[in-house]
């Protein structure tokens, strides 16, 4: 095969536990603590959420307002996402995970983090652990002096990251005919992303995706 890609869910299939509300804590102690007395709304919205009284895409929206803000200069947030992503690099990351993504390397896989987590704050931690591209949530201003809260596009998730992929691949001209791809996720929302890949791996699987890969005979991996 031509290309060989290595794709990679990054909440709970690479890090332990979820990323997003450690974001916005993390950046609303140190920009502005007096936010942290709205997290009482945050899980108001996720209430809302559930109830599907509100998408998931405007949670994220409207969770990011409260906690950063609106409106955020990149230049004074920067510091702050450099130093989550180092205490993720530290303190969240699965060895087994960290093991097979230096043996995809070495396997001569191009490696790509796809998350519906932000490209704001997944970069800097893609860096850190070596991966070659990013698929994520991008904001409306992702190239602008301004951070706003507010996404463009679609939210990097279920069958939009499936789209978002082979949009990636479009654009550097992978013919997916001639690519061979592992792609590893914990939860069943990526079954799409799964199904897609040649060698899927439930990779620390909550019960739903484990059910679905003896289903269908995909490999189970435990990074615990």
């Amino acid at each position: 095969m031509k290309h060989r890609l290595a794709i990679y869910d990054m909440d709970r299939t690479v890090t332990f536990s979820g990323t997003y509300t450690g974001f916005l804590i993390h950046v609303a102690r140190r920009m502005a603590p007096w936010r942290l007395l709205l997290l009482p709304c945050v899980v108001l919205l996720m209430l809302a959420y559930v109830l599907k009284l509100i998408s998931r895409q405007r949670l994220k929206e409207l969770n990011q307002a409260l906690m950063i803000g609106s409106n955020v200069e990149r230049a004074k947030l920067m510091p702050h996402i450099e130093s989550y992503a180092d205490r993720v690099v530290a303190t969240n990351l699965r060895a087994g995970a960290v093991t097979q993504i230096a043996q995809d390397r070495a396997d001569g896989y191009m490696l790509v983090l796809a998350t519906a987590s932000y490209r704001l704050y997944v970069e800097p931690i893609a860096r850190r652990l070596g991966f070659d591209a990013v698929i994520a949530t991008d904001h409306l201003s992702q190239d602008l002096r301004y951070v706003r809260a507010k996404i463009a596009g679609e939210n990097c998730y279920d069958t939009g990251k499936l789209r978002m992929i082979k949009a990636w691949m479009a654009a550097q001209a992978i013919d997916r005919s001639q690519a061979h791809i592992r792609a590893y996720s914990d939860h069943v929302s990526d079954a799409p992303m799964l199904e897609y890949a040649d060698i899927p791996f439930a990779s620390n699987p909550h019960k739903p995706l484990a059910k679905l890969a003896a289903e269908r005979g995909w490999t189970r991996v435990d990074w615990a």
